[in-house]
């Protein structure tokens, strides 16, 4: 792997504190982790049950964990505080969360291919959400065994029974997508939404009860808001290919709202709207679906299953942005996610995150030319900012939280930095060949697909 000494496994768990300063009103393992151990503990640190902050630290035997990592998250909530700080912004933003709206219909579209162990779990959490309307919808994507369809179809089909009959009910519905590719599973998924809000989530996450309603709840207040993002924290930290991709940055946007405007970029973000990555990422989306159908969908030369290799998210959200609708990211909708845990998953993430990032440009270029004078005016910015995010790091001292952007406490390798920097060549031509491959697929299939225009579309409710 690296001449670097492998990281330390970290517990993961949840801290909940009554105030800034006060008492412990529950801590346990995070969902889907196992129980926590003495030694490293990575624990999220909620305030009444909001997320607010993550703090590492080091439990020795014999002791109260909880005390523990309480004592640690006083005192880097004490550092937050002061004006501008993700503290205050987070306090400032609860009166109106607290008084947010009932959250419109919304249908969540989780795509899969192959994973029903890990489907499974993610759909029992989905089935727990407070949210009042939504519909669940599986896209099973190129499968190559029947295993997602009778999951669904025998597990939940009580469920979509219970749908004609019982108010709160949630009707869970299986649809086959044979044409591979993440973007494509996703357009799907999107024409077969009956919700005014469609959300996005993958099979390897476990979703906070509240998650559905803190990512729906801020359409109904802002007719503008074309996209919502949220937190997305890792389940566990067991491995070195987890830690080290948490401490590079992993999945977490941090804990202070954010709202992206078209119509008045952020001072802060000079590459707005090109940064992309910073807006969240395509394990919690949530898309108004008129305004995701107006900016065209998901690009299908996108995504993971494509030669792109991945940034069909980060295309979607430029694309909603440069419709003219507004992107808000908010911590309090959260899901825990199962990273990868081998050094071979770490590698493929960190050539895939390279391409990726390239492929969604070329792709938002090709498909909307009126940004090439916008983008050209700032690649001299964009280059530098891409070798920075991709450059071997060594080990922060102070010892940052994994996941804090720009911490970075366990050192990431140069022979990962190298993968990046060989994705970002490679994404034009991935995303040239999978453009290639959807015209070649588009021709094929269209005689077939014209015959098929029956009332059910090629889904199935699962009954």
């Amino acid at each position: 792997m690296s001449s670097t000494p492998a990281p330390r496994p970290l517990s993961v768990a949840e801290l909940d504190l009554d105030a800034p300063d006060g008492s412990v009103l529950g801590f346990r393992p995070a969902p889907g982790a196992p129980a926590v151990v003495p030694g490293d503990v990575y624990a999220l640190v909620r305030l009444r049950g909001r997320p607010a902050a993550t703090v590492v630290g080091t439990v020795p035997a014999g002791e109260d964990p909880a005390e523990v990592l309480a004592a640690l998250a006083r005192r880097r909530l004490a550092e937050a505080e002061g004006p501008g700080t993700d503290a205050e912004r987070l306090a400032a933003a609860r009166p109106a969360a607290l008084e947010a709206p009932t959250p419109p219909r919304t249908s969540v579209v989780v795509a899969t291919r192959e994973r029903p162990e890990s489907l499974a779990r993610a759909l029992d959490s989905l089935l727990a959400q407070d949210h009042p309307d939504f519909e669940l919808i599986v896209v099973d994507n190129a499968p190559r065994t029947t295993g997602t369809h009778e999951l669904v179809t025998r597990k939940y089909a009580d469920r979509a029974d219970r749908a004609d009959r019982a108010d709160r009910a949630v009707r869970v519905r299986y649809v086959r997508e044979d044409t591979p590719g993440l973007a494509t599973a996703h357009n799907t998924g999107l024409a077969a939404a009956e919700g005014a809000v469609v959300a996005f989530t993958d099979d390897d996450v476990i979703a906070d009860p509240h998650w559905l309603t803190a990512l729906t709840a801020p359409f109904a207040a802002d007719p503008g808001l074309g996209c919502v993002t949220g937190l997305i924290l890792p389940a566990r930290l067991g491995t070195p290919a987890q830690i080290l991709l948490e401490s590079h940055g992993g999945f977490a946007k941090g804990f202070a709202p954010r709202l992206y405007d078209p119509a008045r970029p952020p001072a802060d973000e000079p590459l707005f709207p090109f940064t992309a990555g910073s807006f969240g990422s395509g394990a919690n989306m949530a898309f108004r679906a008129d305004a995701l159908r107006r900016a065209g969908g998901f690009d299908p030369a996108t995504g993971t299953g494509t030669a792109a290799r991945g940034g069909d998210d980060l295309y979607a959200f430029v694309a909603v942005l440069a419709a003219g609708f507004r992107l808000r990211y908010t911590s309090e909708a959260l899901v825990w996610h199962h990273h990868r845990d081998t050094w071979q998953d770490l590698r493929n993430q960190a050539y895939g995150y390279g391409a990726g990032l390239t492929a969604y440009l070329t792709a938002t270029l090709v498909r909307s030319p009126r940004l090439l004078p916008a983008l050209l005016a700032r690649l001299p910015r964009g280059l530098a900012y891409a070798r920075t995010m991709t450059a071997q790091r060594g080990e922060t001292p102070d010892g940052g939280v994994p996941g804090e952007h720009g911490a970075q406490h366990h050192p990431w390798p140069a022979s990962l930095s190298r993968l990046e920097r060989r994705g970002m060549l490679y994404g034009p031509i991935g995303y040239a060949k999978a453009r290639a491959q959807t015209r070649t697929r588009a021709r094929a299939t269209a005689p077939a697909r014209a015959r098929s225009q029956a009332p059910h579309g090629g889904s199935a409710v699962a009954r």
